[in-house]
């Protein structure tokens, strides 16, 4: 039997310029440390390492080099998406070696990784530009015969808290005709919303993941942090198109978390 295809999701890091400094209380860096360790000591072994975003909370190249060196060290195949907090220029001159790279697509054998950028400068909402739809409907066109699992940063489906659902990719019914007409995209996986998501729509899976650092209270009205630990997402490709996904926690809540902040 083949064995299926493995995925290490990590996303919204938000590491910060200094490796000492703190954010809401906590330091970023530390835990995305911890997240890496836990993802590795429960599963030993992934295909690659997905990271859907905000690697940054203030992008800068002493911060990337850190990420980058962390990632390098793992000698696992990565691949990097902008968030609303990255440059992604500086993203890709840095994120450009051997093992870590900011690629739009990879094949993973019958499966294809399509990498969607819904950044909009200086704001923290989410587009897909018309470049980035025509960019997935080429991939999709071109290789029929392979599964597609498409990541992007921004949410494609409500989250059901108000405040977060202003940054819901505006364009999204643009996203889903696209996918409408291809059924082999199985699955779409994003970042930015920093809790679980794991709904279907027909029989494409959409999923969104924890943090590696701070967790946002599900269901809430206006900006709640949550104290729920840390974790990251499993995914498993299998060769007729199943998935398995779930998601894996730190054992401690972040009882340094600064709950009552208004914002960040």
């Amino acid at each position: 039997m083949v064995s299926p295809i493995s995925i290490l999701q990590i996303t919204d890091l938000h590491i910060l310029p200094d490796l000492e400094e703190t954010f809401l209380g906590i330091n970023p860096e530390h835990y995305f440390h911890a997240v890496l360790e836990l993802a590795f000591a429960e599963q030993s072994h992934f295909d690659l390492i997905l990271l859907t975003g905000d690697l940054a909370q203030h992008p800068s190249a002493a911060s990337y080099q850190r990420i980058l060196k962390c990632l390098e060290a793992t000698q696992t195949p990565c691949i990097c998406l902008p968030g609303n907090h990255d440059d992604f220029e500086l993203m890709q001159q840095i994120f450009n070696t051997g093992w870590v790279s900011c690629r739009k697509r990879i094949f993973l054998d019958n499966w294809q990784l399509i990498c969607l950028n819904s950044q909009i400068p200086g704001s923290p909402g989410g587009r897909l530009s018309k470049q980035e739809l025509v960019f997935l409907e080429e991939c999709l066109v071109g290789n029929p015969n392979h599964y597609a699992l498409i990541a992007v940063h921004h949410h494609c489906l409500e989250t059901k808290s108000a405040w977060m659902d202003t940054m819901l990719i505006e364009n999204n019914q643009e996203l889903w005709a696209i996918i409408k007409h291809h059924p082999q995209t199985k699955v779409v996986t994003t970042g930015h919303i920093h809790q679980v998501m794991d709904m279907s729509i027909g029989s494409v899976r959409v999923l969104g993941s924890p943090s590696t650092c701070f967790q946002f209270t599900p269901g809430s009205k206006n900006f709640s942090l949550d104290k729920t630990a840390p974790g990251y997402r499993l995914l498993k490709l299998y060769a007729d198109g199943r998935i398995e996904s779930g998601i894996s926690r730190l054992a401690e809540q972040l009882s340094e978390l600064q709950i009552n902040s208004q914002g960040y």
